[in-house]
């Protein structure tokens, strides 16, 4: 409360006649020679009061958008009704309010941001409801001139080319948070479209949380003044509690992420943070890295917050499990259905992630195990990045037991490896033997099947290659695919087999039929050798040094992939 001494000096006709309360206070005084009245707490302050006193006394002076609603609060106070004189000050701010203001946006925005130093009593007078109604109703009518006025005629064909950014936007920015989210509302309720109250809300967030600068990010032990972080942290809250309802892909994942970092910062509430991080996950698929890598603002924690990007990987997941409970069909959930293609995505994400805060030296185990296993397998159709995270980690964590080393690994299938990595693998130290056994396994056995398949029939190395696809697809497709495939394949083995049988029992009769005409002459017995060395490349001693020196041909290759080292950082 404030107190304000006002001279009155030679009213007493004209300000007593107009006004009610100076009537009231003259009456209770007991001075009958009273020169001076003291007025408390009068809305408006001194400049107020002089212009009600111009207007008492006939003096011109402009009622305009800066001053209508002090004075319509002031002559409230004052009492200055139509019961004293006709056409009197409050009848007069009234006028021009409803005649004036509300028509335009403009001047309703700019009575509605003068309204702020005049609470409670400019609530009260209705003054706020009709300056919030009239900017909804204004920008409606501002939306649909600016579209009829975009619409192309050519030839029957109407075009619509909105999307210019709406004048009043910046206007908003200037009010306060709790005047700001009663017009975005009542926006929404009017029918003003979403993309401009997003852009709204943008463009207010940048002006109001403007303070909260770089500095700040990467400095947990900051001091701010409490004052300063709880109107942010109610600024950040409004904010996203105004974001659209509706499906958010028009609201730029940049802004998400930035409202998510705010709120984070100024320890916005959890449900705020959960909304963002909702919104966020509907389209992981769209994010990158850098947006991923949110600064953690605990003190003595790790330099990245992973327990935030867990839990919006833990939405998207629970997303994708919803569309393909509603999408019954096995055509719509298997390998290149748009849910899995948003699978494959974020696995390649989570990979590059993980390879980014695998550096973290205060990166703890139990963190990076939790980043690795929430994604399935079918996730990652090759196994490569994560491998180059793992390895990334191992390295800036040299002081890991062998135990906990085992425990990190085991979560990289050596089946999934490329050829680069697995040559890479079997030559890196940091790796516990158990994994480095398994890849030169995994190696002979794709070396072998390789081999068989140059020489053999082409169909059986390409039935054994399809395994790794196969990985990559739903749990209910992987399944059914894995059993058809294991018959195929069976099938080409008995196939095989009888072929491999047959090719024994002409070797046999060949070499009897060699041995009986061993003098029918050289050339015929050179171009029988060449056929049966040829043919007993399945079985035999001629069949063994065959293979040899189809392995010593890839030797080379092998050499030449293990002198390139694998990038890990």
């Amino acid at each position: 409360m404030w107190l304000e001494m006002l001279q009155l000096l030679l009213m007493g006709s004209l300000f007593y006649s107009t006004s009610g309360k100076i009537r009231k206070m003259v009456a209770d005084s007991k001075n009958s020679n009273i020169s001076k009245l003291e007025l408390l707490n009068l809305p408006g302050g001194v400049q107020a009061f002089e212009l009600a006193a111009k207007f008492c006394y006939g003096m011109n002076f402009e009622i305009t958008a800066s001053n209508v609603a002090h004075l319509r609060c002031a002559a409230e106070f004052l009492e200055m009704t139509e019961d004293y004189r006709e056409e009197n000050l409050i009848a007069r701010t009234e006028t021009y309010l409803n005649e004036v203001v509300v028509q335009s946006l403009e001047m309703s925005v700019q009575v509605l941001s003068a309204c702020e130093t005049l609470l409670p009593m400019a609530e009260e007078l209705g003054i706020l409801n009709r300056c919030v109604n009239a900017i909804a109703v204004n920008a409606c009518k501002e939306q649909l001139a600016s579209g009829l006025s975009h619409l192309d005629f050519d030839g029957g064909s109407v075009d619509f080319k909105g999307g210019c950014l709406e004048w009043w936007v910046e206007d908003l920015s200037g009010l306060r948070i709790d005047f700001y989210h009663r017009v975005v509302s009542t926006m929404g309720r009017t029918g003003v479209r979403s993309d401009s109250i997003i852009a709204s809300l943008m463009h207010y967030a940048q002006v109001s949380l403007k303070g909260i600068g770089k500095q700040q990010i990467w400095n947990p032990a900051r001091t701010n003044s409490g004052v300063i972080e709880s109107g942010q942290k109610a600024i950040v809250e409004t904010l996203v509690s105004l974001l659209p309802t509706e499906k958010s892909s028009s609201i730029p994942l940049n802004f998400l992420f930035g409202m998510l970092k705010m709120a984070i910062m100024v320890d916005a509430t959890l449900a705020c943070r959960l909304e963002l991080e909702r919104r966020i996950s509907l389209r992981l698929e769209m994010v990158s890295l850098d947006d991923l890598l949110i600064p953690s603002f605990q003190a003595g924690d790790s330099l990245f917050d992973v327990d935030t990007v867990h839990r919006i990987l833990v939405h998207f997941l629970q997303r994708i499990e919803e569309e393909e409970n509603n999408n019954c069909g096995y055509e719509s959930d298997g390998f290149g259905s748009p849910s899995h293609g948003s699978m494959l995505k974020v696995g390649r994400l989570v990979d590059a992630y993980l390879a980014e805060i695998a550096s973290d030296p205060y990166m703890s185990l139990q963190k990076f195990i939790a980043m690795i296993d929430v994604l399935p397998d079918y996730a990652r159709v090759i196994d490569d990045g994560l491998y180059r995270a793992v390895d990334i980690y191992l390295k800036a964590h040299p002081m890991l037991t062998e135990q906990e080393c085992k425990k990190l690994c085991k979560f990289i299938d050596c089946q999934k490896l490329s050829q680069e990595a697995c040559n890479h693998a079997a030559q890196n130290d940091r790796l516990p033997v158990q994994m480095t056994v398994q890849v030169l396994y995994f190696e002979q056995i794709r070396l072998k099947n390789a081999v068989s398949g140059s020489f053999g029939d082409g169909h059986l190395s390409q039935k054994i290659s399809s395994g790794v696809p196969s990985a990559a697809m739903s749990p209910r497709d992987n399944y059914a695919s894995l059993r058809r495939e294991n018959r195929e394949l069976k099938l080409e083995i008995s196939r095989m087999r009888v072929r491999l049988s047959e090719l024994e029992k002409e070797q046999v009769f060949m070499k009897q039929g060699m041995i009986e005409k061993s003098g029918n002459g050289k050339t015929f017995l050179t171009s029988l050798s060449r056929g049966i060395g040829r043919i007993t490349i399945f079985n035999g001693p001629r069949g063994g040094k065959k293979q040899k020196s189809g392995r010593k041909s890839r030797v080379p290759e092998g050499k030449t992939g293990r002198s390139r080292r694998y990038s890990v950082s």
